[in-house]
């Protein structure tokens, strides 16, 4: 299944991202087919090649086939939906209702008025019917199950609707891009309703352009050719890479993360430990304040990808949360080996990280610190004094040239070297 990012960073219009989704491969006789299923002998969708702002770019005009155009409330075109022949595959049929949903309750909370009645321009018109039903279509054609877009140019300044003047975005963007990144953009509406229904019903999150081996580019025209700012959207369609290592399969480092405020504090160093002994590089606890101010913690486990299945599953059966969240990260580690330092009549194993033939940092596990120290009967900052000491009489220090022969951690307990 394809990944498509929608550059929406020009602004969108229904009939702009359709002549995208066209331009990237989607079958415009395929497309006729599903808009014909629910507006039978009323439109026509035609494509012409354009330039805006010297940019080559798909536009999509729809036109009307039917003199008498009926202006449809929600609840019409509900039905025209859900009752159209299966030329309308199931996916598209789904997506184009969750558009007009949308759609439908910003004009209403818009205009006051409920919104089974609302028969407004944006979704009444048959240019936006098909414009939707096209999109969703396309989308569905092109195999595309995961949709991403960028943030939102909405425009600025006033624009002049059948009430009179108003502000850019209009309200119904407003209420539409609630919750999702905006900017202006430039002057005029850059975003209309239909546009930005499209984007915020159908697309999953708000990025840059994900991971994706890209396979198919298109890019659709608004109707004005503006100067200096190419009027288009456009879209990127790939299937799904993964966002680090070997690009034929997964690699890289995930942390997983859940915020708990209900488990015992004495069952958190099991958790680290159980977490530790499954796999994970590394897992610790942040504390933080949740909703209704009580304390909790975060427990982040970085882990291999490969690990990051079996480690959920021990998140979930070791503490009590509900959910796991997940992103992949980048991790730049160091060469490491081990030298071990006579310290204080035994032998302490010393892990020194290395890059480019120099020393970065030389330290010894601690626990090993503190178990000499207990084994001495001496405070444990005397040991990792005498530790360090022995350290740079070694030659173990920042910057310093990474000394022949290290190896493998050497056990604990060791008598010094003669």
């Amino acid at each position: 299944m394809r990944t498509a990012w929608l550059d929406v960073s020009a602004g969108v219009a229904g009939d702009m991202l359709l002549g995208a989704l066209l331009d990237a491969g989607a079958p415009l006789d395929g497309v006729r087919a599903a808009v014909d299923a629910v507006l039978p002998y009323t439109v026509r969708l035609t494509c012409e090649q354009v330039t805006r702002a010297g940019l080559r770019a798909t536009r999509v005009r729809v036109l009307a086939t039917a003199t008498d155009q009926p202006r449809r409330t929600w609840r019409t075109i509900r039905a025209l939906l859900e009752h159209a022949p299966p030329a309308l595959p199931e996916q598209a049929r789904g997506n184009a209702l969750a558009v007009f949903a949308r759609l439908a309750e910003a004009e209403a909370h818009v205009h006051g008025v409920d919104p089974e009645k609302v028969h407004f321009h944006e979704v009444g018109a048959w240019d936006s019917v098909a414009d939707v039903v096209g999109v969703c279509a396309a989308l569905h054609l092109l195999d595309a199950g995961r949709v991403v877009a960028s943030p939102l140019a909405v425009g600025a300044g006033t624009v002049r609707a059948a009430h009179g003047e108003i502000p850019v975005p209009v309200p119904a963007v407003a209420r539409l891009a609630t919750g999702w990144q905006v900017f202006a953009g430039g002057r005029g509406e850059l975003a209309t309703p239909t546009g930005a229904a499209l984007v915020t019903a159908l697309a999953e999150e708000c990025s840059d352009l994900p991971p994706m081996r890209l396979e198919a580019t298109g890019v659709g025209a608004g109707t004005r050719d503006i100067p200096g700012r190419p009027n288009v959207v456009r879209v990127l369609l790939g299937t799904p890479a993964p966002d680090f290592g070997d690009t034929a399969g997964p690699g890289g480092d995930v942390v997983l993360e859940a915020n708990v405020d209900d488990l015992d504090p004495r069952l958190w160093p099991g958790v680290l430990s159980a977490l530790l002994a499954g796999g994970a590089s590394d897992a610790w606890l942040v504390p933080v304040l949740m909703k209704k101010g009580r304390p909790a913690h975060t427990l982040c486990v970085l882990a291999p990808y490969g690990r990051a299945d079996a480690l959920r599953d021990t998140v979930f059966r070791q503490t009590s949360t509900l959910g796991v969240r997940e992103h992949r990260v980048r991790k730049t580690a160091l060469e490491r080996g081990w030298c071990g330092v006579d310290v204080l009549g035994s032998r302490l194993p010393v892990k020194v990280g290395h890059r480019d033939g120099r020393i970065v940092q030389a330290t010894p596990e601690f626990e090993d610190v503190a178990r000499l120290a207990a084994d001495l009967g001496l405070p444990p900052r005397v040991v990792l004094a005498e530790t360090a000491a022995a350290a740079a009489d070694r030659g173990l220090t920042p910057g310093a040239p990474v000394p022949a022969g290290l190896g493998r951690r050497e056990p604990y307990g060791e008598p010094a070297a003669d």
